[in-house]
C-alpha cells in the first residue's frame, strides 16, 4: 500500500472517529462532553435522563448507522463490479423491494385482518417488521440466485431484478388500497429509512451479524478483481463465472437484506460510496476499494445521521432525504468528471 493510499485510509478512520463522537455529543438535548465521557466509562454520577439518552438512543443509533453504511457500501461495490454497471446498487435486483413487500404484507394486512395496527404493538411489532423484511428480501434473493444459474447475460439478470422490483411495488400498491390509514402511515414511515429504530438487543444482534458477514465478503476480493478483466479472460484464468456471479450476488444480497430489515430501505449510500472511493484512490483494485468502501460508507452514514437529527430540527429528518441530497451530487460529479476525462483523452 503506497503512501497516499495509507494516508487516505488513515483520514477515513479519523473521520469515522470524529463523526462517531459528534453523533454522541450533538442532539436535541445538550449533554456536555465530560458528562458523556463519564457515562460511557461508568465514572461519576450523571443524571439518569442523560444516561438513558446516551445508552438507549445515541450509542445504538450511531453504531447502527456505522455498520449499515459499511454494509451497503460493500454491497454496492460488489454489485457494480459483477454487473460492470456504474449505476448498479444494492437495490437494483429487487432485494430491497422484496423486504418492502414482506413488511407491507405484515403492516398493511395487520389492521385489515386482525383489527390491530402493527404500530401499536411496540417491541413485538418492531420484531415482526424485522422478520418480515428478512423473509421478503431473502426470498427475492433466492429467486435471483436461481435465475442467475439459468441466465447467461448480466444485463438480462439486471432487467429481471428490476422487473421483480416493479411487481413488488404493484403488489404493495394493491395492499395500500385495501388498508386502513394508520397502517399505511406506519408503512410509509418504515419506508423513509431510519437508524433510530434499532435499539438494545436488536442493535447488538444486528452489529454481530454484520461483523460476521463483512469479513466474509472480503474473501471475494480476488474473484472481483478477476471479473474486472472481463468474463472471457477470467474464464481463461480458471474462474467459474456462474459460481463467481452467484457468490457475489448472494454476498451483496444478504448484506442488503439485513440492513434493509433493520433500518428500512436506505438509498444512495451503496451507489455513491464506491464511486467516491474510486475517485479518491484512483484505483480499481478491490484490495484497496473494499476496505475503502467499508470505511467511507461508515463515515458517510454517520455524517448523514448527524445531519438528520441535527440540533434545531424537531424530531429527525428522514435518512433517505439526507442520503439522496449527499449521494446524488457525488454520483453526478464523478460521472461528469469521468466523461470529461474521456473527452480529453
Amino acid at each position: 500500500m503506497n503512501r497516499p493510499t495509507s494516508l487516505y485510509m488513515f483520514l477515513l478512520v479519523a473521520s469515522i472517529l470524529l463523526f462517531f463522537l459528534l453523533n454522541l455529543v450533538l442532539g436535541s438535548v445538550h449533554i456536555p462532553f465530560a458528562s458523556i465521557w463519564h457515562i460511557l466509562w461508568g465514572t461519576g454520577s450523571e443524571s439518569d435522563v442523560w444516561t438513558n439518552i446516551i445508552w438507549k438512543s445515541r450509542v445504538p443509533q450511531t453504531i447502527t448507522a456505522m455498520v449499515a453504511g459499511a454494509g451497503l457500501s460493500v454491497s454496492g461495490l460488489q454489485m457494480q463490479t459483477v454487473f460492470r454497471n456504474p449505476l448498479a446498487g444494492p437495490s437494483m435486483l429487487g432485494i430491497s423491494s422484496g423486504a418492502s413487500l414482506g413488511v407491507a404484507f405484515v403492516v398493511l394486512l395487520s389492521g385489515s385482518i386482525g383489527g390491530v395496527a402493527l404500530s401499536r404493538l411496540g417491541y413485538m411489532g418492531e420484531l415482526a417488521l424485522t422478520i418480515a423484511a428478512i423473509v421478503g428480501a431473502l426470498s427475492v434473493m433466492a429467486l435471483i440466485a436461481f435465475i442467475s444459474q439459468k441466465v447467461k447475460g448480466n444485463v438480462t439478470l439486471l432487467i429481471i431484478g428490476v422487473m421483480i422490483g416493479y411487481v413488488a411495488s404493484a403488489i404493495i400498491g394493491v395492499l395500500k388500497y385495501f388498508s386502513v390509514e394508520e397502517d399505511i402511515r406506519a408503512y410509509v414511515i418504515w419506508g423513509l429509512g431510519s437508524f433510530a429504530r434499532v435499539s438494545g438487543d436488536q442493535m447488538t444482534l444486528f452489529a454481530c451479524i454484520m461483523l460476521a458477514l463483512l469479513p466474509l465478503s472480503f474473501l471475494l476480493i480476488k474473484t472481483l478483481n478477476l471479473l474486472l478483466l472481463g468474463e472471457n479472460y477470467a474464464r481463461n484464468l480458471g474462474l467459474d463465472i456462474k459460481r463467481a456471479r452467484l457468490l457475489v450476488i448472494c454476498s451483496a444480497g444478504i448484506l442488503t437484506a439485513i440492513v434493509t430489515a433493520y433500518c428500512g430501505p436506505i438509498n444512495f449510500l451503496g451507489l455513491a460510496v464506491p464511486h467516491l472511493c474510486r475517485a479518491l484512490f484512483q484505483s480499481s483494485d478491490h484490495r484497496v476499494l473494499m476496505p475503502a468502501s467499508l470505511l467511507a460508507g461508515a463515515a458517510l452514514a454517520l455524517a448523514c445521521n448527524l445531519i438528520a437529527r441535527a440540533p434545531g430540527f424537531e424530531g429527525a429528518l428522514p435518512v433517505n432525504s439526507v442520503t439522496a441530497l449527499i449521494g446524488a451530487p457525488v454520483v453526478l460529479s464523478v460521472l461528469f468528471n469521468k466523461k470529461r476525462n474521456e473527452i480529453r483523452e
